[in-house]
């Protein structure tokens, strides 16, 4: 896939209409969230010959039977976690890295994980031309990274079957992980706060359809 950074008044105008979309439409209350959905060309993750495409608020195709998220859904789930500048982030399913961009502009230090090699290779030279650098790692998202843990906060973008015991482990003491749960056909977004070393508090949501999520702790 060849890429041109290029962005020019169009782009940024289409760019500044999603953000008004998520805001007015959408009800995305966060503005620190907005300001960093604003500021990541999403043009960029796609073929220059479906550009025109980019900004619209759907899902669409990225090779190896992933997609890069729904801009509402990026919205909602980062929404969910409330980041903080400064937080550590556990990302599952690194994807085509538009969701790591968005992240690291509200301010995280984060760890993003793939288990697709052609994903993962792809996703870690782009956004390092773009200026973005996570921590990339390669491997089952399902076990989470347990070496860097503990994580303020984590967030899977693929549907899981239940909840990882390992995953929740690996959340700091009043962290917060948000999770799709539910069948293959679609998913509760799950809200988790680890409230001390035994006790969460789980919250059940709104209904999504992800990709699964593939793995040990998963499908």
């Amino acid at each position: 896939m060849a890429y041109k950074f290029v962005d020019n008044y169009r782009e940024q105008g289409a760019r500044k209409k999603l953000v008004n979309l998520l805001k007015e439409e959408r009800k995305i209350e966060d503005t620190n969230l907005l300001d960093a959905i604003g500021k990541v060309p999403r043009h960029y993750f796609f073929d220059e010959t479906f550009w025109s495409q980019s900004y619209r608020d759907i899902a669409f195709p990225i090779g190896e039977g992933q997609t890069i998220s729904q801009p509402y859904t990026v919205a909602y789930q980062t929404q969910l976690l409330h980041v903080s500048e400064g937080d550590k982030v556990l990302e599952i399913g690194t994807g085509s890295g538009y969701q790591t961009c968005v992240l690291l502009e509200l301010g995280a230090s984060v760890y993003t994980i793939e288990r697709q090699e052609k994903l993962y290779h792809r996703a870690k030279l782009f956004l390092s031309k773009m200026g973005y650098h996570p921590n990339f790692f390669l491997g089952d998202g399902s076990k989470g990274i347990p070496e860097h843990a503990p994580y303020d906060k984590i967030l899977v973008t693929a549907g899981a079957p239940f909840v990882p015991e390992i995953m929740l482990k690996q959340l700091r003491i009043g962290g917060t992980l948000v999770i799709p749960v539910g069948d293959e056909k679609s998913q509760k977004m799950i809200t988790i706060i680890r409230v001390n070393e035994n006790d969460y508090e789980r919250i059940e949501l709104d209904t999504f359809r992800f990709v699964p999520l593939v793995g040990d702790q998963a499908w």
